[in-house]
């Protein structure tokens, strides 16, 4: 085992940040749960000086929900720009923010234009970074048919779709931490590509629901026009373990 490591996990108490915290210390690191609970908020930048005291490495897992682009453009680059700022000055090796995949090319949609910040703010900091862009949590795929889903039918759009489970993401974040930075991009996704329609199927039947679903050209991804490939890699990416089924089961 490589020498002990000290990791701060900005948003350490959520979905992603808590098993990235248990990841870490099952590979025998330090990991410090970093989250506005105790005191640390990178978006204030409150605790974060003696949170990054000694720390080799930060994984950055905030996250706030609006639909107000300016409010969460300034969140996430704020927070970015906070945490970056302080890494510098405690001599913190590797800033790893966790994006979405082609965020680029979906910033109609106010949530991937924050994103969007995030990475700009990372990337023109000066801090050495690995920015790991994700597809969709298996975790949200409830919440996506529910999104979709009007008088008894869930019309979706007709793209591919390839979801991660939180449990793989928490781990590839991990693993960029421990290792190099990039000083770029890398892209996550889910063991499988399908049509979104036939995925959002599968839950559904899984769930017992019978609604019908079916697929759409000219239906927008939460205000972002979406092609076949919109949400999917395009190029090399690196490819969760946790099928669908498998999530389900457990």
């Amino acid at each position: 085992m490589s020498k002990m490591k000290r990791v701060v996990v900005i948003g350490g108490t959520g979905l992603i940040g808590s098993k990235a915290v248990k990841r870490l210390q099952d590979v025998g690191h330090e990991a410090v749960a970093a989250s506005s609970r105790n005191g640390i908020n990178a978006y204030t930048g409150e605790g974060l000086e003696a949170a990054l005291t000694g720390a080799d490495a930060v994984i950055d897992v905030s996250n706030m929900m609006s639909f107000d682009k300016d409010v969460i453009s300034d969140f996430f680059g704020t927070s970015s720009r906070n945490l970056t700022t302080a890494e510098q000055a405690a001599g913190v090796r590797h800033h790893v923010a966790l994006s979405i995949v082609n965020v680029d090319k979906l910033a109609a949609n106010p949530y991937m234009a924050g994103k969007l910040a995030q990475e700009e703010a990372v990337a023109s900091s000066g801090q050495a970074y690995t920015i790991v862009r994700a597809t969709q949590f298996h975790e949200f795929i409830e919440t996506l048919a529910g999104a979709y889903a009007a008088d008894g039918v869930v019309k979706v759009p007709d793209i591919d779709f390839q979801p991660i489970a939180a449990r793989d993401v928490a781990a590839a974040l991990v693993e960029a931490a421990l290792g190099e930075p990039k000083n770029g991009t890398l892209d996550l996704a889910g063991p499988e590509r399908a049509s979104f329609e036939s995925l959002i199927r599968a839950f559904l039947d899984a769930k017992g629901d019978g609604s019908p679903v079916t697929a759409d050209a000219g239906i927008d991804y939460f205000g972002a026009p979406v092609a076949r490939g919109s949400l999917v890699p395009g190029g090399e990416y690196i490819k969760g373990q946790i099928t669908i089924a498998q999530w389900l089961k457990a």
